[in-house]
Formats: structure tokens, C-alpha cells, sequence
């Protein structure tokens, strides 16, 4: 992948609020939910904050298997990603995406048993723009394999 499509991809999940998240439910069908994306490693990591209770959330816990679309329909480019969905539910991690605002939606605050952080990592992926991209996510294309450390997804 050449560096300017590695840049696009990146500006297009970087200036998305929202991603359109999917899970797999217990009768293998696809389930999509529109989220918003908290924070970002390139493409590798993307981070969602969710309740536990959510049903999509309880669907991750049972099978990790996700994808995440973005779309900009002013220039009619697009990346879908797929890879896996982690739950987390330690104070640690959930303290650390912690924004003001949130206790609209977690009234006890980021030890609030409901409130979860979800790390999706991709494996791959396909661009969309003026051509068709398809991509794994490896080492060729610069991107780094992150241990959990104060809130990065595990290998």
C-alpha cells in the first residue's frame, strides 16, 4: 500500500465521529449499530466506549468477530475493516477513556458496572476511493503490534 492511501485511510477514520460497528449474533446473522469512535491507533486499534448490558456488547463477549465501516459521502470514499472485538471492563481502562459527558450515559461514573470499553483491532480491510484497495494489516504497511499497556488492545 502506498503511503498517500495509508494517509487517506487514516484522515478518513480520524475525521469520522461515527462508525457503523457490526457483531455476529447467535444465529451467525450480522447485527449493525452506528457508535462513536473514541480514539484511534491508525487503522489498527479503534476504540468504542459501550454499556455492558448492550446487547451487541453481550454478542462481542460470546464472539469476538467484528467489522467497522467508515464512509465520507462528500468524496465518496469508504473502509470497511474486519477483525475482533474485546470487552473490557477493568477500572483501569475504563478511568482512562473516561470523557467529560460521559456520566450523561453512566450516572456512577467510570467505575459505573455498566459502562465498557471496546477495542476493536483489524486484520484487513478494503478502501474504497477512486479505486479499490484491499489490504491486510501487517508490519509491511508500518503498522505496530501493541501489548496491553494503559489501554492499547493486546495482541
Amino acid at each position: 500500500m502506498n503511503e498517500q492511501v495509508k494517509k487517506d485511510i487514516i484522515s478518513l477514520i480520524e475525521n469520522s465521529r461515527d462508525a457503523v460497528v457490526c457483531s455476529v449474533d447467535e444465529n451467525g446473522f450480522p447485527n449493525a449499530k452506528a457508535m462513536f469512535r473514541r480514539k484511534n491507533d491508525g487503522m489498527r486499534a479503534i476504540w468504542f466506549s459501550s454499556n455492558r448490558s448492550a446487547i451487541h456488547t453481550q454478542q462481542w463477549i460470546n464472539n469476538s468477530k467484528a467489522s467497522v465501516y467508515f464512509c465520507n459521502s462528500e468524496d465518496i470514499s469508504s473502509l470497511l475493516l474486519i477483525g475482533h472485538m474485546r470487552v473490557y471492563t477493568d477500572n483501569e481502562t475504563k478511568q482512562l477513556y473516561w470523557e467529560q459527558g460521559d456520566e450523561e450515559y453512566y450516572v456512577l461514573g467510570p467505575t459505573d458496572p455498566d459502562y465498557c470499553m471496546l477495542c476493536f483491532t483489524a486484520e484487513n480491510g478494503v478502501y474504497m476511493s477512486q479505486k479499490k484497495n484491499l489490504f491486510n494489516i501487517d508490519d509491511k504497511m508500518g503498522a505496530v503490534t501493541y501489548k496491553y499497556d494503559k489501554g492499547w488492545c493486546p495482541e
